[in-house]
């Protein structure tokens, strides 16, 4: 547990520093879209979550003739954590369940992107629900740098 705490600060701080003004996070990935999305869904099958669906973006607008960069949607869940935030504020839900965008960039770097917990705390006027907000915060850190990282 000791040696947890340190590495889970460390996905923290490395996760919020790449939080944009509009609350979406984005951490470069190691690995091309596909194995990264492959990686992620592993990884949130490991802990527990649902996977919803996977929106593969740019093979749907390949099929209109629109060449679009590797682009797809992770919609994951899990009711333990996404119920409780929607009890503290049922609004919520619209923003519920998670996703994670996997995309390439111009210069073909992969980056998986994600609304960070305080923008839906924010959005949705969510009060007295730290201690829920801290755990999907820390969750999502961990699963998205462990999905992206050697």
């Amino acid at each position: 547990m000791k040696r947890f705490i340190p590495t889970l600060l460390a996905l923290l701080i490395v996760t919020l520093s790449a939080c944009t003004d509009d609350g979406m996070v984005d951490v470069k990935s190691s690995f091309g879209v596909e194995e990264t999305g492959d990686r992620l869904e592993e990884v949130l099958k490991d802990k527990g979550m649902t996977i919803f669906d996977r929106v593969m973006h740019s093979e749907a607008a390949k099929d209109v003739g629109v060449e679009l960069r590797e682009t797809e949607l992770i919609i994951f869940g899990n009711p333990k954590a996404g119920s409780p935030l929607m009890k503290c504020q049922q609004s919520v839900a619209l923003d519920l369940p998670q996703k994670a965008l996997v995309w390439e960039d111009s210069e073909g770097i992969t980056w998986i992107s994600y609304n960070h917990p305080r923008y839906l705390e924010k959005r949705h006027s969510i009060s007295n629900c730290d201690d829920v907000l801290s755990n999907i915060e820390e969750a999502l850190a961990a699963i998205v740098n462990e999905a992206a990282s050697d």
